[in-house]
């Protein structure tokens, strides 16, 4: 249950790729960054950066990702798919699924997914998905994607947060070893990232994972508040919420601020 090392996380992977290639790091400002420099300077795909602490992490928007050091699992991923730019919600679809069925193996946690990226146990959040590409052209020439997972946070020590989060120790009421969970993580986003490679869609398995759908809700947008049923969410990722009226929005940007 000690700090994560590259050793460590290549013993007993068994995986052809991802995470083969490892850095990590013991404080960064976000994995995030240092996987798109590492990107930029050629890393091979499927090359993780881990740390045990962000001072800098980030969620959507700009958000400050909160992670006391050992707490959490924070990584990024490199990827080269052989997508359009309008295909990285896929890639996001596919990640959430691979966060999802890796908590579920190694824990026996039943995991529940929010629009667009985020990690539920029992209604709150226990992680958060963010990715991030670099283009050429009109192509992808990478995509990083960054996961940070609470393993055994202790919500005593971030109040701030404690009313929303939860973690895979707290729901277990016992520590979690993370690098169980992270074995678990990476051979599930390599089998998650080959199937999206191969052409499966990950939008069914990532639509029945979805918290709100058929529910009253209210979202912040960036032209205002929409309030209405979340009907369906589309391939693209868009959310399609049916007003009172009878009228659709299609929401591509923003936040629940209320569930029913």
């Amino acid at each position: 249950m000690g700090q994560l090392t590259a050793e460590s996380i290549r013993r007993e992977l068994h995986t052809e790729f991802v995470g083969r290639q490892v850095v990590c790091l013991d404080s960064v400002s976000s994995t995030n960054d240092a996987a798109k420099r590492l990107a930029r300077e050629g890393a091979p795909e499927g090359t993780l950066v881990v740390a045990e602490e962000q001072t800098a992490g980030r969620g959507r928007q700009r958000r400050k990702w909160i992670a006391p050091v050992g707490s959490s699992l924070l990584l990024s991923l490199i990827f080269r798919p052989s997508l359009p730019p309008a295909g990285l919600p896929q890639l996001l679809m596919a990640s959430g699924l691979a966060v999802a069925e890796a908590i579920e193996d190694s824990t026996g946690l039943p995991v529940r997914l929010k629009w667009p990226n985020d990690i539920l146990l029992v209604g709150k959040k226990a992680g958060g998905i963010l990715i991030e590409a670099g283009l050429s052209g009109e192509a992808i020439d990478h995509a990083v994607v960054g996961i940070g997972l609470n393993v055994n946070l202790d919500l005593a020590q971030v109040p701030e947060i404690a009313a929303s989060a939860t973690s895979l120790s707290t729901e277990l009421g016992r520590r979690v070893p993370r690098l169980r969970v992270l074995h678990s993580l990476l051979r599930s986003m390599e089998r998650e990232y080959l199937l999206l490679q191969g052409g499966e869609s990950p939008h069914g398995r990532w639509v029945a994972r979805l918290d709100q759908l058929g529910h009253e809700v209210e979202i912040n947008t960036p032209w205002g508040k929409e309030r209405g049923l979340l009907e369906r969410v589309n391939e693209d990722g868009a959310l399609i919420l049916r007003r009172q009226d009878g009228t659709e929005a299609p929401i591509t940007v923003g936040d629940f601020t209320r569930e029913g």
